[in-house]
């Protein structure tokens, strides 16, 4: 169906300071984008883009039927993959074992927490999503979150940008940018607006969601931290709209696989093509959601080959701990003696011969705080990446 497409617009480029090339010190106009007011545009996909749409909704509802219920620890396991491929988008990969330390309070990277943050944040806005209407300040206290990391960004996070922003191009100025977003006298409006679009009930759930995405990327309304957010934020129209209640739909890891795709997908949205875009994020449900199935039930069958490998006596540290390891798959002594519920001795050699058995492994040997991870699950969270990735590119 029609979508009105961005209009562009000739702004005065006045900068506090001339910098860089000739070029940039000489520029005095600047085109920039201005994306159309959507809040009550109708939308209603038709032939394969409908088509793709429903397979998609089938799809994660399969999902969350089928595994949400009966495997609570896939909902952790999703929403933390989803938050790390949405980092690696932005070029934040700190890998797992650095994220795992992060995760359990250890000393880490500054990209291991950035990407804690991101998870932080996503969990923020799905949760807050689940409990009312999706709100402005919803969203820029998720923004205070991601970026609560980094002492320069976190100054400026929280509120909208009060600056001309853009995407591509001289590091001084918009020329040559791939994209200017809307002046910032405008985002604050266009926000609301979105934020409108957002909490609507008559709209195709994945239409609307991926259209939200489009439209929040196209406002860019913070100076840093809009591509995460704006991911984010399609997390929590689905649970928003109650199609998903427990587990996270990997949507991420699909743009992760081709970003170059996904960023023409992105423009062709700002030319009026939004059918596209929707299809492209339906798509990329239907290939996230089999590729998170496959790994549920993997999930779901470690237990019985860790109780197989290990072979722990009954109501000892070493059963109580392989029972808690989908739950919590990375943690400190502090939290495997609370699981475990016994003497430090007891909970260090079962610590041991699990780890001896190659089931954990030790991701941070500081005598302060030693960090252990289940070896399996943070396989198979690069598997369910990499699975992702091929069905992606294998499939268009």
């Amino acid at each position: 169906m029609s979508w009105p497409s961005h209009r562009t617009e000739a702004c005065a480029w006045n900068p506090r300071n001339r910098q860089g090339s000739r070029a940039d010190r000489t520029l005095a106009r600047v085109e920039v984008s201005i994306p159309p007011y959507i809040a009550d545009l109708d939308y209603a996909p038709a032939g394969t883009v409908a088509r793709a749409h429903e397979d998609a909704v089938i799809a994660v509802a399969r999902l969350e039927a089928g595994y949400g219920v009966h495997l609570a620890p896939l909902g952790d396991f999703l929403l933390r993959s989803e938050s790390v491929a949405s980092s690696k988008i932005e070029h934040i990969d700190a890998g797992w074992r650095a994220f795992g330390k992060a995760l359990a309070g250890g000393k880490a990277s500054d990209e291991a927490q950035s990407q804690l943050a991101a998870v932080k944040a996503l969990i923020a806005m799905v949760d807050a999503a689940g409990a009312g209407p999706i709100t402005l300040d919803g969203l820029l206290a998720a923004h205070r979150l991601l970026m609560a990391p980094d002492y320069y960004t976190a100054r400026d996070s929280g509120s909208l940008r009060n600056v001309q922003n853009w995407i591509g191009g001289s590091d001084y100025t918009p020329i040559d940018a791939l994209y200017v977003p809307p002046p910032p006298e405008l985002v604050p409006e266009l926000m609301d607006d979105l934020v409108v679009f957002t909490n609507r009930t008559d709209l195709p759930i994945l239409g609307q969601a991926a259209i939200a995405h489009a439209q929040f990327e196209s406002i860019h309304p913070f100076t840093d931290g809009n591509g995460r957010i704006g991911r984010a934020l399609i997390s929590a129209i689905l649970r928003r709209r109650d199609l998903t209640r427990r587990v996270t739909v990997p949507l991420a890891s699909v743009m992760l696989a081709d970003t170059s795709r996904y960023f023409t997908q992105l423009t062709g949205y700002r030319d009026g093509r939004a059918d596209e875009f929707v299809e492209y994020v339906a798509t990329a449900a239907i290939h996230s959601t089999e590729a998170a199935q496959d790994s549920a039930q993997a999930l779901a069958e470690l237990p019985a080959l860790w109780r197989t490998t290990v072979r722990p006596r009954a109501n000892s540290a070493d059963e109580a701990l392989l029972a808690a390891l989908l739950d919590t798959p990375i943690f400190n002594a502090d939290t495997a003696q609370r699981i475990a519920g016994t003497t430090d001795a007891s909970v260090y050699r079962a610590l041991g011969k699990l780890t001896d058995a190659g089931v954990l492994e030790v991701l941070s040997d500081s005598k302060r705080n030693r960090i252990w991870a289940a070896t399996d699950v943070l396989a198979e969270l690069d598997a369910l990446s990499a699975a992702i990735g091929k069905r992606t590119t294998g499939r268009r």
